[in-house]
Parts: C-alpha cells; structure tokens; sequence
C-alpha cells in the first residue's frame, strides 16, 4: 500500500463525519485486525511486533504498571510512544489506546497529585470540586501519553465490608449522581447540540473515560467483592444503574462491566444487561470493556474452558476484552468462534465499530503521541492547592469536645507542647491508599507529598514544642506535659477482594493506642480508612474530637488547616456509620435504621465564632 494511497482514505480526513470513517475503516479491515482491535493486553507482555502485526488495539498499565519503580510521567511518555509507534506501523496503522487506572489523580505515576479517594469527595458533596480534580487528573493523564482512563468508579456502596467502598462515592445513588460530574471533568463537556448518549472528548487535554463497573457492584450480599447483587430488576434500576445514566448522557466513551453477578447470573455474560438495556434501551454508542481477566473468571475452576467464556461475554455484549495476559489464546478461540458462526461477524462489526468510533472521538488518529508540553502540569502548584482544598472540604467532624457547649476544636497551634502519635501520622502510603503507585498501595514515602505530621509541623507556631512518637509509651507522658495530642489511625491500604473485611475493626491496635493516649492527655483523633470502622461507645467517650479523614492523598495540608481553624469543616457522611458489624447492611431509609452516626452527618467547629 503506498503512502499516498493511505492518506487518501476517508478514514484519515479528520473533516469527514466521523460515522463515515468508521464505516471507511471498518470495510478496510480484515477479520484478524477486526479482532485485534477488540484486544486489550497487559504492557508487561506487549511486544512492538505483536501490537503491529495482530494490530492490537489497546494496551494498559494494571495498578502501578510503569516502566520502572518511581518512574516519572516523562518516563511513562517514553514508553507509551514507544508502543504507540508501533501500532502506527500496522498495515492499516490504527493507533493504540493507552489505558490506566487513574482513580484518584494520575495515581500510578511517582510525583503526580493523588486526590483523596471518592468516598472523601462523596463527603464534600461538591459537584465542581469534582469536575476540576477530573480536569486536573486529564491533564496529568495525557502528559503521561496515556488517552484512558477506567474511573470514574459509579458503584453505589450498600455495605461497607466491601474491599471497594473507598472507590465508591457513598451509599446513596443521588449522591453518586451528583459526583459524576467528573466525567464532564475528565472528558470535556460536550456542546449543548451532542447527543446525549453518543461519546464525547474536548481534545488533546482530556482522556476517555470509563464508567465502572456496570452493574450493582456496590450492592452485592454481605459486600463480598464479585459477588451476588440480589434485587429485582426495579431496585437494580432505581438504586445502580442511575449514575450510568448520567454519565451517558455527558457523552462517557467507555463502559467497564462488573465481576458481580446479577441474581446469580454473571455480569460478563448477561445479554439482557449489556445489550438489551444498555445498548438498546439506554442507547450507549461507546464500547464496553471487560474487567481484567473478566473472561477467566466465567469458568470453575478459573481460567478453563476459555473458548466457551469467550462465546458468551462477546455474544452478551463485550466489545474490548482486558485479556490482559493470555492474548494468543483469546485471539485464536474468538477467530474460530467467528469463522465457525457460533459469533457472528455482525457482532464483530458492532464492537469495532464503537471501538473505532471513540478512538475517532478521542482524536487520537490526528494526535497519537504524548503531548509533552503537559509535563509541566504535573504535581504542580495548582493542581496540589485543589488537591488540599479536596482534602479540607471531605474532613467530616464526629466529635467535638466532651462537653458541647466547650468545643474542642479548632486547636490552639501556639499552644506549649503537642504530642503527635499513631501509625498514620508519618505515613504517606497509608494516607494515600490502595491504587496508588501499584494496585494494593503501599506503605511509607511512595510518592511526592505532605504527611500529617509534616503538615502540623508546618502549621504550628515557632514556639510550640512539637513531639512525634508512633506507639507512646508510660515514659512519654511521665517526662513531659502536654497541652493536648493528635492521633492518627487508621487502616493500611488494600484493593478490591483483598480489602474485604467483615469485621471492620481500626487496624494496628488503633483502638488501644487512642485509649493509651486519650486516658493521659486530651486527644484529638484523626481517623484515615475507606470507610466506616468500629468504634466502641467506651472509646468515643473517652476522646476529645474525632474527625473521619477517608484516604486524603498526597496533600496532607488539608488536614492541618482545618484543624488549626484556617478554615471551618464542611464534610459530611456519604455513608451511615453503623454500631455494631451485625447490623449490616444498613443504609439511610431502611427500617432498620439506628446508626452510630446518620448518613449526611457532620459537625462544625464554628471557628467563625471562636474567631470574633
């Protein structure tokens, strides 16, 4: 094929309607690109002559998933470009999409923001505070060389065992709706004239985005992580599938499909839901993504009758499979699958098709490598002050002063001396959370940022004596009087089924270490986790103050300043902090309702009139 010939094709005008260069692209094809493009691999096992000669249409970083350790978005743009060049170099050269879990800011890459995760920003109940963090997160994203991202996370929480509440922006799918402003974010917001259910990107400052996990993941029995949501269709509708609605109608490109099953039935291979009603019914034009290894997941035991698994996740509704590993055998069992009639090419064409339609939408034939002019937008300035902003507006107050008419808060910051305690105080992983900087997180300097402590120091005045001692001991309190103390507890961070817990106690002996404390010197307990945790009647009456910070990020400032009284508390809970883990499920509106504190809950300091 000359050179001259291929730019002459319809399919490379970007002023021809995009419909019409799908359907140039499409004609053009060959079964074997057509399935390529339906592929989407790990980049641990991407190979330059695989992408070009299988013309493989999407590659992705798993959680972490850069080049190397501490690599920085500059780093990652080398290796993006580097794949992307090679997909360029296929016959019909269809670029790649470069897809990552950017969940929380860029949060796989060392030196970006990391936002506090979506159950704190359910706390702020702040639409626009979302909508720019989607913006900031865009732009972070595509100085990395990456187009993709598979957030935002919609899921409505019914149950806080589940090892995914954190991702979830609460339990209330009015909330969620209100927080799906961030696709507007993350992709642009379409012109008033769009669509409303046809894919939508601004341009070369903003990402694809991807809507998960479609459906009812949040709602599973006993918040087992891919398990079974038990509803009628009316309650999955009513309570689940209402934030996708939203999204598809600011014109999301992606849709990921859920591990969970739907009575029963796995989500994967449900025609009547992916197809039915959110292709037919709901209208949406993008493509539908598995979940990673999704396909392996359909079998028992895990992995076998893999061609079989194919045949019913395609013919439900799959359009791009995150294979991510075992990609020969995916590419070989779909192929037969087709050429057998057991798929028919029409669905074939059905995927490609939507495939190609947002790669056209993305921009990414005109623009396929990464735009370095971005890297400096990086952690920068701005986007830490929103990130911190994030932060102080997600901080919900539970507690303030044993007495109510004697505030404990805001803290005094030229006060004698403060002790500063707890496994979280110093812990920038901790703070962060799973999916930051590998898939599960981790603990300790992980990334760039501010602790807790590093932030008090800051905000404390110069005469303040300042000590900091993780686990404080009898001797700690017998050599020194202290004005009061700060501990910081909380739970290490995990991913999905491994975050699973069903007893919901503060890890690291956090109860104990609060108690230790709060028995010798007036306490005020700062509390980091993805959710609710137990705390005993015992141990609330025994603190001062109590403030639930969720996974904050990278910008531990946040904290400080509403603390100290810079700025008042204004979260408030987007999920219902229960008793006792017997008592759940137990969401606002249930009959059974008698929480420890009711969703929508939070306190205020009311610095304005300790100030005057």
């Amino acid at each position: 094929m000359s050179k001259m010939e291929h730019t002459s094709f319809a399919f490379k005008n970007p002023s021809e309607p995009i419909e019409s260069r799908v359907k140039d692209l499409l004609s053009r094809m060959t079964l074997k690109e057509k399935i390529g493009q339906m592929t989407q691999i790990d980049r641990r096992i991407a190979t330059p002559s695989a992408i070009r000669d299988l013309s493989i249409g999407s590659v992705l970083s798993a959680g972490g998933g850069g080049p190397f350790e501490k690599a920085t978005s500059s780093d990652w743009a080398d290796m993006v470009d580097g794949f992307q060049k090679a997909a360029l170099q296929s016959r019909l050269g269809i670029p790649l999409l470069y897809g990552t879990d950017a969940v929380h800011g860029n949060n796989n890459v060392y030196g970006a923001t990391v936002f506090p995760h979506n159950v704190g920003l359910g706390a702020t109940r702040d639409a626009e505070l979302v909508r720019r963090i989607g913006v900031a997160t865009a732009l972070e994203v595509r100085a990395c060389g990456a187009q993709f991202t598979f957030a935002p996370c919609v899921a409505v929480c019914r149950d806080p065992r589940w090892g995914r509440c954190y991702e979830s922006y609460g339990e209330d799918t009015e909330l969620v709706r209100k927080m799906t402003s961030i696709v507007t974010g993350l992709q642009g917001e379409p012109p008033q004239q769009h669509p409303k259910d046809y894919p939508f990107v601004a341009g070369r400052k903003n990402v694809v985005a991807c809507a998960k996990h479609f459906i009812g993941d949040g709602g599973t029995d006993k918040g087992i992580n891919e398990g079974n949501t038990i509803a009628s269709y009316g309650e999955l509708e009513r309570i689940h599938m209402a934030p996708f609605l939203d999204c598809i109608s600011q014109g999301v490109c992606t849709i990921m499909a859920s591990y969970s099953s739907w009575n029963g039935r796995k989500l994967h291979s449900h025609h009547f839901l992916l197809t039915q009603v959110l292709k037919e019914k709901l209208g949406f034009k993008g493509f539908v993504i598995s979940d990673s290894e999704a396909l392996d997941r359909l079998s028992d035991p895990y992995g076998s009758n893999y061609q079989s698994c194919v045949l019913s996740s395609i013919n439900a509704g799959i359009d791009m499979v995150m294979v991510p590993f075992r990609y020969e055998l995916f590419i070989e069992d779909l192929t037969y699958l087709v050429e057998s009639g057991e798929i028919p090419i029409s669905r074939i064409d059905d995927a490609v098709e939507r495939i190609l339609r947002v790669k056209f939408v993305a921009g990414i034939f005109e623009y396929p490598m990464a735009d370095r002019s971005l890297l400096d937008t990086v952690g920068c300035k701005l986007h830490r002050e929103l990130a911190r902003d994030g932060v102080r507006k997600s901080l919900v107050l539970l507690k303030n002063g044993k007495d109510p008419k004697k505030p404990f808060l805001p803290l005094d910051r030229n006060a004698g001396r403060i002790l500063v305690a707890g496994t979280h105080a110093d812990n920038l992983g901790y703070q962060c959370g799973g999916w930051t900087a590998t898939w599960m997180g981790a603990s300790g300097r992980i990334t760039i940022g501010t602790t807790i402590l590093e932030a008090i120091k800051e905000a404390i005045g110069k005469n303040t004596d300042l000590v900091y001692d993780q686990r404080p001991s009898a001797d700690t309190f017998a050599s020194q009087d202290f004005s009061f103390a700060i501990v910081a507890v909380g739970e290490g961070p995990y991913a999905e089924t491994l975050g699973d817990d069903s007893e919901l106690k503060i890890p690291f002996n956090g109860t104990e270490l609060i108690s230790s404390v709060a028995e010798r010197v007036p306490t005020l307990v700062i509390l980091i986790s993805g959710r609710p945790l137990v705390l005993e009647p015992w141990l609330l009456e025994k603190i001062d103050a109590l403030v639930a910070a969720w996974l904050p990020g990278s910008e531990g400032e946040g904290i400080a300043d509403v603390i100290f009284g810079d700025y008042e508390f204004q979260g408030r809970l987007p999920v219902t902090w229960f008793k006792r883990t017997e008592h759940l499920p137990m969401h606002t509106g249930e009959n059974s309702y008698d929480p420890l504190f009711p969703f929508g809950f939070g306190l205020k300091s009311e610095v304005n009139k300790l100030l005057n």
